[in-house]
């Protein structure tokens, strides 16, 4: 995916970020030819705000309280790029993005496409060996 236009919006589905071993690098690759990156769920804020948190990802949106449908519209129309990706992992999430007429990317081919490792997320914490005393 290097070298793609930097006029494009991606958005990952909260499930296809499940998949790659380090969602942060992925985003900050991500960034480098994408305008804006951020991440599209049904679950509720505070889960996606937890899994970004965790993983050190600075969104440049993120779906809330709403549908996946609903949330694809609406970062379309806020963010007027020339091209609007959407990783997911299924049908059903190819359906979604089709119905807001959205391009569809599995998170496999993504992931192959970008040198991505897929794999169980690890935070950015638990790599550096860094540990905080002070969090609950």
């Amino acid at each position: 995916m290097n070298g793609g236009s930097g006029d494009m919006t991606l958005a990952f589905d909260l499930e296809a970020l499940k998949q790659l071993s380090r969602p942060d690098v992925v985003f900050n690759d991500a960034r480098q030819w994408s305008e804006y990156v951020g991440v599209i769920s049904e679950k509720p804020t505070y889960v996606v705000t937890n899994f970004t948190r965790k993983h050190r990802i600075r969104q440049d949106f993120f779906s809330g309280p709403r549908g996946r449908e609903e949330s694809l519209d609406n970062v379309k129309e806020q963010f007027g790029t020339d091209r609007h990706v959407y990783v997911g992992t299924s049908d059903d999430d190819k359906a979604v993005a089709e119905a807001s007429d959205w391009e569809y990317l599995s998170v496999e081919d993504a992931a192959e496409a970008a040198e991505w490792e897929l794999g169980e997320p690890e935070s950015e914490v638990e790599s550096s060996g860094d540990t905080r005393d002070d969090w609950p």
